[in-house]
């Protein structure tokens, strides 16, 4: 089966996990509901095309590798805070929302955030779409992967990609073994063994999964609010599995 192929690089990128309160925890893989925006921007489709975005995540199968570990093993923690004017207010886990005291034209405090990101982090990404018969098809994908219709970002608006992130296809009998047949870079990743995730029942003997749960990691386009789950597998395999990449000289 064809898979397309993506190269996930950037100074700082967020894989975006549950939201506690005002932290915006991440995790070390990308979530189905990331890539599915992020294909939606390339192909230019607007947040209010609810149907197609939902549609393109019940499609999406993938795995991913981490080429490059972050930088640190902590994350690069940002603190923001946020003027709420007038009756805003934003929500917690509480159930309750945190609003801004006094009068109309008053302001009491900022409504405070703290996001995380990946420092120096380098990802790739081996995926297809069920159901050929729909568009977009892979094709599709990659086009606006070259030329998108705005500008890509992984995971939140500052992180930009310091280079293309489309990067072919590869074949493969599962998105793991695609991603397999994919070379890595060594100098990159001096590691013996690199770390991925995959869907369950999309895995190869050569790599076994360490543990295998729940990933709350889907989006409801419809109602826009995240929750949806699928079981994945995250494991390891030894650096001399992939291909090495040759760079020209």
């Amino acid at each position: 089966m064809k898979h397309l192929i993506l190269h996930v690089e950037a100074p700082l990128m967020s894989f975006g996990g549950e939201t506690v309160d005002n932290y915006g925890f991440i995790r070390r893989f990308p979530s189905a509901s990331m890539i599915t925006g992020l294909l939606a921007n390339a192909l230019g489709w607007c947040r209010i095309e609810k149907e197609l975005h939902q549609q393109l995540q019940d499609r999406l199968i993938f795995a991913a590798r981490i080429d490059r570990e972050p930088s640190s093993t902590t994350p690069l923690r940002d603190f923001q805070t946020a003027q709420l004017m007038g009756n805003e207010k934003g929500w917690t886990t509480t159930g309750q929302p945190e609003g801004r005291a006094g009068g109309a034209k008053t302001f009491d405090s900022p409504h405070l955030r703290y996001r995380d990101y990946w420092a120096d982090m380098c990802v790739t990404i081996a995926m297809r779409l069920g159901s050929n018969s729909k568009r977009p098809d892979l094709t599709e994908v990659g086009h606006a992967l070259i030329q998108p219709a705005r500008p890509l970002f992984i995971g939140r608006q500052p992180c930009l990609p310091t280079a293309l992130l489309f990067a072919g296809y590869e074949e493969g009998e599962t998105c793991l073994a695609a991603l397999l047949n994919t070379p890595i870079d060594w100098s990159e990743n001096t590691n013996e063994m690199i770390s991925l995730l995959w869907p369950q029942g999309e895995g190869v003997v050569e790599c076994r999964s360490d543990r295998e749960y729940r990933m709350t990691d889907q989006r409801n386009w419809i109602s826009g609010l995240h929750g949806g789950a699928r079981i994945v597998c995250e494991g390891s395999c030894r650096r001399d599995e992939f291909p090495k990449y040759e760079v020209a000289t």
